[in-house]
């Protein structure tokens, strides 16, 4: 017979195959869409070459699950260790290895058919949580290898059905600033449930009223920036007098209407020449809990490969509008611990390495976040100077 427990842990376990079945056919679509040649690539080079992220994926899956969580033993020790893990190195530290230092696609290949043969077998028996973690993890990369991919020349990689756009692009809209009341908002979230360790512990901020731009600042609005001596993003180009924006499989007029996608120090200098500020990480959030998020309407969750337009899901004026979706947010806050962080000790620098002082918090989600993903105690982190990230930016007034 059956025990009410013994069904629930049925169902959650079943519900865990569905998320990392799930997980891995969005990551192996990725791999999909390179071109023949491309995988020893470099296209940021502050990263490893595309080769690393086919071993990656299932390196930390087994160095995690298998190695940690049941003291498997290795049958591809050099692997485990060659793909443990990514790097993010200041800007001119970039990596000096050559496409002939790594393995063959069909050795990395091999190595992920047996990782992924023995984890399927012992599903039952890992730790729920370390499962989580690497379901999470896997989606996190994703999105990593989606803007990677997005540097690649065009001829190099293969166009994907969410990658069509309607055009003509209309104007910018009016941006106008929705007031938000002054109230108390947590951070973080209780350990009950599953979160990374900087998620940990759940508090409650009081933030006073504010005033919070209903739309994320657009291509439109940050042009007049730019036309005033500000820098131009890294998704822009210039053919003369035109400006363009790389899309991920084409480029084409610059869509003032989308979001803008730049590094927190030039979202800081735009709202510096507008004599406002970046919302803070407590602000972010008590704004964003006005609108319950839908990833179709706002943009997130695989649904596309690029933006849409700032306005596209306005329906209440009184309501800022993609919060989560259509790219992360800056906020003016350094990523940092909450009081009561504790590091997992099977990824105990997962976070603890970036508490530097130079890393910034960005809330919400891009076009390329998984729905898991955001949840509202969600941190992600980058350097203020990092321009490849799929993230923009609204601003906040203290005068409400």
């Amino acid at each position: 017979m059956t025990t009410p427990t013994t069904s629930i842990l049925t169902e959650s376990t079943q519900a865990l195959r569905r998320e990392l079945a799930s997980a891995r056919e969005q990551t192996d679509h990725l791999f999909d869409l390179l071109s023949p040649g491309t995988l020893y690539e470099r296209p940021i080079a502050e990263r490893h070459r595309l080769i690393f992220y086919l071993g990656h994926f299932e390196a930390f899956d087994w160095n995690i699950l298998a190695r940690r969580g049941l003291s498997a033993p290795a049958f591809h020790a050099e692997f485990d260790q060659l793909f443990e893990r990514g790097i993010d190195p200041p800007p001119g530290e970039a990596p000096r290895d050559s496409a002939g230092d790594w393995p063959s696609e069909a050795e990395v290949l091999q190595y992920r058919a047996k990782t992924r043969s023995w984890i399927d077998d012992h599903l039952d028996d890992f730790d729920p949580w370390l499962l989580n973690m690497t379901i999470e993890h896997r989606h996190m990369h994703a999105e990593t290898f989606a803007y990677l991919m997005h540097g690649l020349p065009y001829n190099q990689k293969k166009s994907d059905t969410a990658s069509r756009h309607s055009t003509p692009f209309n104007e910018s809209p009016a941006n106008p600033m929705v007031g938000i009341r002054s109230s108390a908002v947590t951070l973080g979230k209780t350990p009950d449930v599953f979160g990374w360790d900087n998620e940990h512990l759940a508090h409650d901020v009081h933030v006073p009223s504010f005033r919070i731009s209903k739309f994320k600042i657009s291509n439109g609005e940050y042009l007049e920036f730019v036309r005033d001596g500000g820098a131009a993003p890294h998704f822009w180009s210039r053919e003369g007098n035109q400006w363009l924006y790389r899309g991920m499989f084409s480029e084409f007029p610059l869509p003032l209407d989308w979001p803008v996608w730049v590094t927190w120090e030039q979202a800081a200098a735009y709202a510096a020449w507008r004599r406002i500020s970046l919302p803070t990480e407590a602000q972010f959030q008590l704004a964003s809990q006005l609108q319950t998020p839908d990833p179709v309407r706002d943009n997130f969750d695989y649904q596309r490969w690029d933006p849409i337009p700032v306005n596209a899901s306005a329906d209440d004026s009184s309501v800022p509008a993609q919060m989560t979706g259509n790219g992360w947010e800056w906020t003016r806050d350094v990523f940092a611990p909450f009081k009561g962080f504790w590091a997992h000790p099977f990824y105990p620098g997962y976070s603890a390495d970036f508490f530097d002082g130079r890393h910034y918090v960005m809330k919400g989600a891009s076009p390329r976040t998984a729905r898991l993903l955001t949840r509202p105690s969600f941190r992600n982190w980058f350097r203020p100077d990092y321009p490849h990230m799929y993230a923009g930016f609204r601003l906040v007034d203290q005068n409400a």
